[in-house]
C-alpha cells in the first residue's frame, strides 16, 4: 500500500511543482487560479462527471462529503486569493499548506484515528519548516495576508477530511476527477463572484498564454485527484504532509534554475527542516 501511495503522491508532487513553475511566468492580472479552474472544467470536467455519475457508489456519506468539499474548497480558494492580494505566493502558500496538524487533530477527534507520537513530531517539524520558508519571502503585507492564509489552512484541513471519506465511494480515477470537478465548479463560481464584487467584472482583464493555461488546467485537478486516491492507502494527514514535498522541490528549482537568490540561506535551512520532518514521517 505504501508503494502505491508513494507513486500517487510522487506524480501529484511533480504536477504540483509544474503548476507552481508555470504560475511564476503568468502576469498577476491574468488570475491564474481562475483560468486554471476554468481550464480544468473544460478539459477534464465532462470526462470526470461522466465517470462520477456511473461509477460512484452513491450513498449518503458521499453526498455529504461532496457538499463539504465544495464549500471548503470554495472558501479555500477565496481565502488564498485574498492572501495573495496582500503578499506573494512565496509567503502565502507555505503557510496555507500548514494544515496537516489540523487534519491529524480532526481525524483523531471525529474518526478516532490515532497517529504515533513520532508522526505528530514529524508533522510539527515539517510545519515549522513551512513557516520559516514562508516568512523568508520578500515584500508584501504579512500582517494582512496571515489571517487569510490561516483560513486557507483551516479549510484545507476540512476538505481533506471530506475527501478521505469520499474516496471509499469512488472506485475509479475518472470518478475521482469528477468529484474534484464538482468541488472546482463551486470554487470557480466563488472566485467569479469575488471578481465581480472586487473588480466589477467576472472575467480577468488578461488571459495566460495557452502554453501556460493548458498544462495548468490539466495539472491542477489531476494532482488533487491523485492526492485523494492516495488517501485510500494512508491517513489524510500523512498524504497532505507528503504532498508538501512539492513546495520543497519548487523552492529548490527556484533557487537553482531560476536563480532566486534572496534569503537563500534561510530558505535552504527551512527546506532541510521540512525534509527532516517528511523523512521522520515516512519512518513512522
Amino acid at each position: 500500500m505504501m508503494t502505491q501511495a508513494a507513486l500517487l503522491i510522487g506524480l501529484s508532487v511533480m504536477m504540483h511543482v509544474a503548476w507552481n513553475l508555470l504560475a511564476k511566468h503568468v502576469d498577476k492580472e491574468a488570475d491564474y487560479l481562475w483560468w486554471g479552474l476554468l481550464a480544468h472544467l473544460v478539459l477534464l470536467g465532462p470526462f470526470g462527471l461522466y465517470y462520477l455519475v456511473f461509477d460512484a457508489d452513491w450513498q449518503s456519506p458521499l453526498v455529504l462529503a461532496m457538499l463539504v468539499t465544495v464549500i471548503a474548497n470554495s472558501v479555500y480558494f477565496v481565502s488564498l486569493r485574498r492572501a495573495y492580494h496582500f503578499a506573494p505566493v512565496a509567503l502565502v502558500y507555505p503557510l496555507a499548506r500548514s494544515s496537516p496538524v489540523l487534519i491529524a487533530f480532526w481525524s483523531m477527534w471525529f474518526f478516532d484515528e490515532e497517529l504515533p507520537l513520532q508522526a505528530w513530531l514529524a508533522i510539527l517539524i515539517s510545519i515549522v519548516g513551512l513557516w520559516l520558508l514562508g516568512l523568508s519571502a520578500r515584500g508584501g503585507d504579512t500582517a494582512h495576508a496571515l489571517p487569510w492564509a490561516l483560513v486557507a489552512a483551516l479549510f484545507t484541513s476540512i476538505y481533506s477530511l471530506s475527501d478521505k471519506v469520499a474516496v471509499s465511494y469512488l472506485p475509479s480515477f475518472g470518478a475521482l476527477l469528477g468529484f474534484v470537478s464538482v468541488g472546482y465548479l463551486g470554487s470557480f463560481i466563488a472566485l467569479s463572484v469575488q471578481n465581480r464584487y472586487e473588480k466589477g467584472r467576472v472575467i480577468p482583464i488578461k488571459r495566460p498564454a495557452l502554453k501556460y493555461l493548458l498544462p495548468g488546467g490539466l495539472f491542477i485537478g489531476t494532482a488533487y485527484a491523485l492526492v485523494i486516491q492516495a488517501m485510500y492507502y494512508l491517513p489524510a494527514a500523512y498524504v497532505v504532509s507528503f504532498s508538501n514535498a512539492g513546495i520543497v522541490l519548487a523552492n529548490i528549482l527556484a533557487m537553482s534554475l531560476l536563480k532566486e537568490r534572496y534569503a537563500w540561506r534561510w530558505r535552504l535551512v527551512a527546506t532541510l527542516i521540512i525534509c527532516v520532518g517528511l523523512v521522520l514521517l515516512g519512518l513512522s
